[in-house]
């Protein structure tokens, strides 16, 4: 990539705990990992019945450790058994809809998921042991900020999530922090924007869900009137934020800070289905707008000057390009796999 450099003295042989590694992001964050030569440890609950970690056969390159990041206990026994200096806090309840309709777990995995992954660490790190964790990461979201007046939004911005989705990631950003000022743990935060790209495969989100329409010939359905604006960031960008906020945390003065990790380009809903249909070449699939959507937030994007200036990261893929890449893999995806195709409308 260019900008800021991924060390390869730092990553190499680096023993790294990613949590929720079945999920979407942990997945491409492996793949990175693993390419920089880092040893992984994959925190995991349960066996998702496919996942991008699965499908790219990168849970034969690392250890998978079973575990619950409710449990206290369980994220303990993780965090000293496998000796990790870097912990990426990934594991979360991370659907708006899931939260709106059943707040308690959300609330549970990831303010409590988060509290208990920080205290392992802090008391790990209170111990005369020679293995000690150097950092974490805390993936926070977009979403911590709630309905800012003043777009875009800016680290100084302060965190209104009142949704339980964004209420959620609003807390565990407070957590993060409040771990370095009072424990002097080494921690950082992300907050990202929207995330879309290859092995997305909660098909209820909207680039997954488009693309699956229009492979199978029909419309695609946008909840919303079609304007709300949203920062979309590639997943594989994403990674790359995370891997250079983490080595600039141990290395850098990164520590204690959170990060905007974003666009910073504001596309509406409407914007981005019709760049999908273009990308599909099915440009007789007009979007059906159904405007039912509730309980998310209108127009949200980032201002990621502090990423940029302190880490050196910028996204390097254009969304028509990250776009083209990502439904050309869910087309080869789906037609392998026929259990995921639409039901006829």
């Amino acid at each position: 990539m260019t900008g800021a450099q991924l060390r390869d003295d730092f990553w190499n042989r680096r023993r790294v705990l990613v949590t929720g590694a079945y999920g979407f992001l942990a997945g491409h964050l492996i793949e990175a990992l693993v390419d920089i030569g880092a040893e992984v440890v994959g925190m995991v609950r349960d066996r998702p019945a496919r996942s991008y970690l699965q499908l790219s056969g990168l849970d034969e390159q690392i250890t998978l450790a079973a575990g619950d990041i409710t449990s206290l206990s369980d994220c303990l026994r993780v965090v000293n058994d496998h000796e990790c200096t870097v912990v990426f806090h990934l594991a979360a309840q991370a659907i708006v809809g899931a939260a709106n309709r059943s707040p308690l777990p959300t609330f549970a995995n990831n303010i409590m998921g988060t509290c208990n992954i920080l205290e392992a660490c802090r008391q790990l790190n209170a111990t005369e042991r020679s293995h000690l964790v150097d950092c974490v990461v805390v993936a926070s979201s977009d979403k911590a900020y709630g309905d800012q007046p003043t777009l875009p939004y800016t680290e100084a911005a302060p965190l209104l999530g009142l949704h339980p989705y964004d209420a959620s990631k609003s807390c565990a950003d407070l957590l993060a922090r409040s771990y370095h000022k009072t424990y002097g743990l080494t921690v950082s935060v992300t907050r990202c924007g929207n995330l879309y790209g290859p092995g997305d495969l909660n098909m209820s989100r909207i680039v997954p869900d488009t693309i699956r329409a229009l492979l199978a010939d029909q419309a695609p359905i946008i909840r919303s009137d079609g304007s709300p604006k949203r920062d979309y960031l590639y997943v594989k960008d994403a990674a790359q934020g995370y891997l250079l906020l983490a080595q600039q945390t141990v290395v850098g003065n990164a520590a204690g800070q959170a990060y905007n990790i974003g666009t910073g380009r504001p596309v509406t809903v409407l914007e981005l289905v019709s760049t999908i249909v273009q990308a599909s070449g099915k440009t007789h699939l007009q979007p059906e707008i159904q405007a039912t959507s509730w309980g998310e937030i209108i127009h949200q994007y980032l201002d990621c000057t502090r990423a940029n200036t302190e880490l050196g990261w910028t996204p390097q893929y254009r969304l028509e390009e990250a776009l083209s890449e990502t439904y050309e893999w869910y087309r080869s995806y789906l037609a392998s796999d026929v259990d995921t195709q639409c039901d006829p409308k």
